[in-house]
């Protein structure tokens, strides 16, 4: 297939993936009930919906997104823990850079690290008051405008006096 052909094929995946993010935001924003497999964020750059993997033992979140070389724009890994505390992530056996969201019991956004380093061994300090964290893709909190302040739906923040309670 010619220069032309690839073309086509971006544009289509572009325009499938936008297609995507606009259905995710207007499911979260009609008030669709809280799925265990999925978050939905809020704040300033509107709504937006992740499918995401639960990581809520000791063992699923040792694992965590390790050895993939993958994972699906929409899609995450949601790590909760059984009390807000200091968290602190590294990097080793993941194959692809990630974005850590750092969450309160609340499910407020308190941190953002962007772009987490395949391998790197450097532990990435979530702070002391963690009770949540989603991973993403490397580059998409930057690029929709997920920052501190933001909140999030999850059935796993239903005991803490959410920000945004589950309907």
């Amino acid at each position: 297939m010619g220069r032309g052909g690839a073309v086509r094929r971006l544009t289509m995946r572009r325009v499938t993936g936008a297609l995507a993010a606009l259905l995710l935001a207007d499911a979260a924003a009609a008030g669709v009930a809280c799925d265990p497999g999925a978050v939905d964020l809020r704040g300033p750059f509107g709504q937006a919906r992740f499918s995401v993997e639960l990581a809520d033992t000791p063992v699923e979140r040792a694992q965590g997104l390790m050895f993939r070389d993958s994972l699906p724009r929409g899609a995450g890994m949601l790590f909760v823990h059984d009390a807000p505390g200091r968290v602190a992530f590294w990097m080793k056996n993941t194959l692809i850079p990630l974005d850590m969201i750092f969450l309160d019991a609340q499910g407020r956004v308190t941190r953002v690290h962007p772009q987490a380093v395949p391998g790197d061994l450097t532990p990435i300090d979530g702070g002391g008051a963690v009770f949540a964290v989603l991973e993403i893709n490397g580059g998409l909190a930057a690029r929709m405008g997920i920052a501190p302040g933001a909140e999030m739906r999850h059935p796993a923040f239903a005991a803490h006096d959410p920000a945004w309670p589950c309907e």
